[in-house]
């Protein structure tokens, strides 16, 4: 066997073990990391990268399936009926959900704002009592 054919049965390994825990789920690259954490550091140190890198770390499993749920929801049924009342059905639904991410979107401003006010509040009141630290009095 040539330096290059065990590249390729290697690179094949790897695509096949990366695959296998792709289909294992985040768990198993976590419980790959922390594995190798214990049997090797490097080695733990590396899945970790690799994960952070491909971006496995950061993966929502209900976003990636969800991509395949809106391919298969846009595909025609062949009945024009069906097909005109499932085109208004998700619209309506995506309309409902920029409505509610929109709405979750202010609670947050209008949480921050509180929490702002709240933080100045306190700071105005400590001015006044002569107890803000010397540092942020002097500012």
């Amino acid at each position: 066997m040539t330096a290059t054919a065990t590249d390729r049965s290697a690179q094949g390994t790897l695509a096949r073990a990366e695959a296998w825990m792709d289909d294992k789920g985040k768990g198993a690259w976590i419980a790959a990391m922390v594995l190798g954490f214990i049997l090797f550091w490097p080695l733990g140190l590396a899945l970790l990268a690799y994960m952070i890198w491909s971006k496995n770390m950061f993966k929502s499993g209900c976003r990636a399936r969800g991509k395949s749920h809106r391919h298969q929801a846009m595909r025609a049924s062949g009945n024009s009926a069906f097909d005109a009342y499932k085109a208004d059905t998700l619209r309506r639904l995506e309309e409902e959900q920029e409505a509610f991410e929109s709405f979750l979107d202010r609670l947050r401003e209008a949480k921050d704002k509180a929490e702002f006010d709240q933080f100045m509040d306190d700071r105005a009141r400590r001015a006044r009592e002569g107890t803000l630290p010397t540092e942020t009095a002097e500012a």
